[in-house]
């Protein structure tokens, strides 16, 4: 199974498959199971095109058969009551690609379709057959793929923007998962050509999958916490510097519980007009210093990349707010690792790491 697999990528990198040509075949077999392995594996076959425009697509022979084994291995939430019962939104899913031809047939001859963030409004609802519709509407309004992709992973950074603090901590993990696997998703629908998207409708079920977990996790949005600098809502009384600002939400990592003053602090930093840029780095600096867990980058690293999407917007705002509560709920850690890379270093340049104590 798996070297079957493996043996029938390295043929199509062989016969000289493009980077787009490659995407649609990943994607279409990774969406063979609904939102498999909680999103992982089609996050990590993004994470390896990536990282293959990074090194270099001479080595895709070496490096994409290693995600071959995860997704054969991987569990789809078919199998799962919650995606079967009470409504069951595998049979919703499969119904729908089965249209996805035909809609798109019908958009093509619209233009410049921006409804990206109305839609993701209706992502976030709460009823399944809705929610499809309003992605077939868009689909007939000249939606195409890497649109879906890009609304889609909005609405998911708003179920983490909006995530309440009275659920239990691990739920951040839930919300988590579906907005890393609908970066990957749009990440991956960007790759391919637009032009022929009836070569690949298969692959855009990776969507419909993904709107059917936002929609699961809508509990987490019971009651929604709110949005810093949206509905009037003052912010005077934080500070106005940008540098004291960034400061500030260093501070608030350094402390638990800061999740909504990191969301204000980020909020503020950004409807000021001060540069994203650099709040983008403090928020790096906040997980390097950390013992961050691989959740806690791929949360930074897509919300950068979907920021990147959107622009300094009200949307692009939601975004980086949803990155500051994520990380927020998740410091400060032990901060140990600093030690271990201190050690390295020593090491590294010949020092020894213990002396008898007449030594000095």
């Amino acid at each position: 199974h798996r070297e079957a697999a493996e043996r029938t990528l390295l043929t199509a990198i062989a016969a000289g498959f493009s980077p787009a040509e490659l995407a649609d075949a990943l994607l279409a077999a990774a969406t063979d199971r609904a939102f498999a392995d909680t999103g992982h594996s089609l996050d990590f076959i993004n994470k390896a095109f990536e990282c293959l425009d990074l090194i270099g697509w001479q080595h895709a022979a070496a490096l994409l058969p290693a995600v071959v084994g995860q997704m054969v291995a991987a569990r789809g939430a078919e199998e799962s009551t919650a995606w079967r019962q009470p409504v069951d939104l595998v049979l919703l899913c499969e119904e729908s690609t089965s249209e996805l031809a035909d809609l798109f047939a019908a958009g093509r001859g619209a233009r410049d379709w921006s409804g990206h963030a109305a839609l993701a409004q209706e992502l976030v609802g709460d009823d399944p057959a809705r929610i499809v519709d309003a992605l077939k509407g868009a689909i007939r309004a000249g939606a195409d793929p890497a649109d879906l992709g890009q609304s889609l992973a909005y609405a998911a950074a708003l179920r983490v923007a909006r995530f309440g603090t009275a659920n239990e901590h691990a739920d951040w993990e839930t919300a988590h998962h579906v907005f890393t696997y609908a970066n990957a998703v749009h990440q991956m629908l960007t790759r391919m050509d637009t032009a022929s998207v009836d070569t690949h409708v298969t692959a855009v079920r990776g969507v419909l999958h993904g709107a059917m977990a936002l929609y699961l996790a809508r509990y987490l949005n019971v009651p929604p916490a709110g949005i810093p600098g949206d509905g009037g809502e003052q912010l005077d009384d934080l500070p106005a510097e940008p540098e004291t600002i960034r400061a500030a939400l260093l501070d608030a990592f350094d402390r638990q519980r800061q999740v909504d003053l990191a969301a204000r602090l980020v909020a503020r930093h950004l409807t000021l007009g001060h540069s994203p840029q650099a709040l983008i780095a403090t928020l790096a600096h906040a997980v390097l210093r950390e013992d961050a867990g691989f959740h806690t980058y791929q949360m930074l690293e897509a919300g950068v990349r979907q920021f990147g999407a959107w622009g300094n917007t009200d949307e692009g705002r939601h975004i980086l707010i949803a990155v500051a509560r994520y990380l927020a709920a998740h410091s400060p850690t032990e901060r140990a690792l600093h030690q271990t890379a201190d050690i390295a270093r020593r090491l590294m340049r010949g020092a020894e790491l213990h002396q008898e104590a007449g030594s000095f």
